[in-house]
């Protein structure tokens, strides 16, 4: 984004349209990327989960996204590397950044700890105790892989002999990989092999503080905080009846994690309310620094919220 203003995304609903009885309704997947690339949002993005909680695949879905958008960004909220072969996963980003001409962002995580993320990390092959030191020998080779003419790599899960990967990313420097580190040990790895903080904070009070500590962090390593692109991700259901905008989110998150919404909302980003309290609560994560903003909508009608916000909200944050 030019001039240091945020930039909107919206988060797709892939796993929504897998929930819904019948075949998952693909079309309407780009027709919601197309009405949000309309209304002048910055990015659109996918989730991402093969079993634990099925949804459309997120690159193959975002390559044909690319193909029907000119502008919008293409990213992952957030992409699993450690379920994936790190050389296959770097060849098949560099391919979809390809396809989709240098618009690629790649945020990703290391996976909850639960019996159903558990039982998926089993069934791919990956061992889910080891989960966080493969994931970083992924991130770190995909970023190797990227730049350096030639990788040789001796690590724990994965060793290369002088691999050179025949596709590179459009983008420089490879796709920029952003991570939600929301506590110190992840903190710290992503000030070493991070682009980007991408955090689900439950108040912009939450993220300036959550910033405030990555700096502290940076400072003590001598890594520079500042080169990290600083995002969050935040759930919304925009209604001027507050009763239902409540009633629609608690079921949607429900429905999502099949846990209680209390549960959920301690540990997330979630607002409900009208288009001038909207307003405020994303306003608030702009002053609070944030430079992206991705926005996932908490209720059944997509379209009629995505097109409130592209009316309504984003031209009075732009403006």
């Amino acid at each position: 984004m030019a001039n240091g203003e945020t930039s909107f995304g919206y988060l797709l609903p892939t796993r929504e349209v897998v929930m819904a009885p019948g075949n998952p309704d693909f079309a309407s997947m780009i027709g919601l990327a197309e009405r949000a690339e309309g209304h002048g949002f910055d990015s659109v993005w996918c989730g991402d989960s093969v079993l634990a909680r099925p949804r459309l695949e997120a690159l193959s879905t975002l390559a044909a996204i690319a193909g029907r958008t000119q502008r919008v960004k293409l990213g992952t909220a957030v992409f699993l590397p450690a379920l994936r072969n790190p050389v296959i996963l770097a060849n098949e980003v560099a391919n979809l950044d390809i396809v989709s001409n240098g618009r690629v962002i790649l945020g990703v995580g290391i996976a909850s700890k639960s019996p159903a993320v558990e039982k998926e990390f089993k069934a791919c092959g990956v061992s889910f105790q080891h989960r966080v030191s493969i994931f970083e020998e992924c991130v770190t080779i995909m970023r190797k892989l990227w730049t350096e003419p030639e990788v040789t790599f001796e690590g724990r899960h994965f060793q290369l002999d002088g691999i050179s990967l025949g596709l590179r990313p459009v983008q420089k420097g490879g796709v920029p990989i952003w991570m939600a580190a929301s506590t110190e040990k992840p903190q710290r790895r992503m000030l070493k092999i991070g682009d980007g903080w991408f955090p689900n904070p439950t108040s912009p009070e939450a993220f300036t503080q959550g910033w405030k500590q990555i700096e502290s962090l940076a400072k003590e390593s001598g890594d520079d905080a500042g080169r990290l692109h600083r995002a969050i991700y935040t759930t919304l259901n925009i209604n001027e009846d507050k009763a239902q905008a409540d009633q629609e989110m608690r079921e949607f998150i429900e429905g999502y994690y099949s846990m209680p919404f209390e549960t959920m909302s301690r540990t997330q980003s979630v607002f409900t309310g009208n288009v001038q309290e909207a307003i405020g609560w994303l306003k608030g994560f702009v002053d609070a620094g944030a430079q992206t903003i991705v926005i996932r909508f908490g209720g059944p009608d997509q379209a009629g919220q995505l097109d409130i916000c592209g009316k309504e909200v984003l031209p009075q944050l732009r403006g």
